[in-house]
């Protein structure tokens, strides 16, 4: 079966009652695309969680975990920054802390992963910029 993401209605559905949002392979450098696209999210009233394992402290004032399954507070959105053949895991991951949504941003695409987060009971969105849908979408705040 050929992938499709959900219809636009339902991204604005799932946006708009997201509340935590950790953000996958998240650069504490603010010149990165990864770093750009959270602040934006988090300055629209989204709480974002970094994950990254090679950064210890905080990223956007929020305390960095190494990995999901170091969070301690429920999950709603897996927003993944990380090259597509590395995303399975990710998938994994964000199926066993019961996260709601799975999502890889442009350019990221990983069928495998995609089978594994909705197998788990996670909506998937792949291929798609979190902040590109949230603007178009929620333009005056969510």
């Amino acid at each position: 079966m050929v992938f499709e993401n959900p219809p636009r209605e339902r991204i604005k559905e799932l946006l708009a009652g997201a509340g935590n949002v950790a953000v996958v392979g998240l650069s504490d450098k603010p010149d990165r695309v990864s770093y750009m696209v959270a602040e934006a999210m988090q300055k629209k009233g989204y709480r974002i969680i970094p994950v990254n394992p090679t950064v210890s402290g905080s990223i956007l004032g929020e305390t960095c975990y190494a990995s999901l399954s170091d969070i301690p507070e429920p999950v709603d959105i897996v927003n993944v920054f990380r090259r597509s053949e590395q995303v399975v895991p990710v998938a994994e991951e964000a199926v066993k802390i019961g996260a709601k949504v799975f999502w890889l941003q442009q350019g990221i695409f990983n069928e495998e992963a995609a089978d594994i987060a909705r197998a788990g009971g996670l909506e998937v969105i792949m291929d798609r910029c979190i902040k590109v849908e949230d603007s178009i979408l929620l333009p005056g705040g969510k």
